[in-house]
């Protein structure tokens, strides 16, 4: 069956996350200096300690069913055990939250081949993108600073549903918007676990992109793998 659509994973596939975690710090202290902005005056220290406890007792329970909850979640239960009961999505902690992303967003850089590929499977694809993340706003501010958004018929960040990949339901929320099927797409990824087997798990077709070594998963192996964006659009005539 020909291939209708092509979906993409975000970073390290469209997107570089540059020095591999190293933006991690700055983002939180950018974070941190928002909260005292608002008034919260916890040390930092003492902030980022609740802040890991928090964010780790998320990743715990949520873990288990493939679930994303929203970063702000981290923050207001961080604060919570602080002494301060704020909603995650009010203005105080909407504005840490984003105060991290703009400390991440200066740790990422577009792949050079990311626009052109774009551009060039736009006229004969449907293309959308599913990413893991816990700042859908965060990705959406990406991909307009880059004029990227105008190339996508769907947007899925998985903070945005509570699911994240491999989970077949973000794929099938990909596709549902898509009005396509599975053995009609072909997803782009980087990771063997999440993207991969995510999308040959409910019959997609994948390409991996060989950003790193990848630790092999039991009968799960790609259609194809490229070395870079640029082979793409000849690989994908392969499938």
């Amino acid at each position: 069956m020909p291939v209708k659509a092509v979906i993409f994973d975000m970073f390290d596939t469209l997107m570089l996350i540059e020095k591999e975690h190293a933006f991690y710090s700055p983002a939180l202290k950018c974070l941190h200096e928002s909260l005292v902005q608002n008034g919260i005056k916890v040390p930092y220290r003492k902030f980022t300690k609740a802040y890991v406890e928090a964010r780790d007792a998320l990743f715990a329970e949520a873990d288990a069913n493939l679930e994303e909850p929203h970063f702000s979640l981290r923050v207001s239960n961080a604060l919570r055990t602080l002494g301060y009961d704020l909603d995650p999505f009010g203005e105080v902690v909407s504005a840490a939250t984003l105060a991290f992303c703009e400390g991440f967003m200066k740790y990422v850089r577009i792949d050079p081949d990311t626009e052109e590929t774009l551009r060039r499977l736009h006229k004969n694809y449907k293309l959308g993108i599913i990413s893991n993340f816990a700042i859908p706003e965060c990705v959406n501010r990406l991909l307009e600073k880059h004029g990227l958004s105008k190339f996508f018929d769907v947007i899925i960040i998985s903070a945005a549903i509570n699911k994240r990949k491999p989970s077949p339901k973000i794929f099938d929320e990909a596709l549902k918007r898509l009005c396509t099927r599975a053995s009609e797409a072909v997803f782009v990824g980087d990771t063997m676990d999440a993207d991969i087997k995510g999308a040959k798990n409910i019959g997609m077709k994948a390409i991996l992109i060989g950003r790193r070594p990848q630790e092999k998963i039991e009968n799960v192996f790609p259609d194809q793998t490229i070395k870079n964006l640029s082979e793409l659009l000849a690989t994908l005539e392969t499938l």
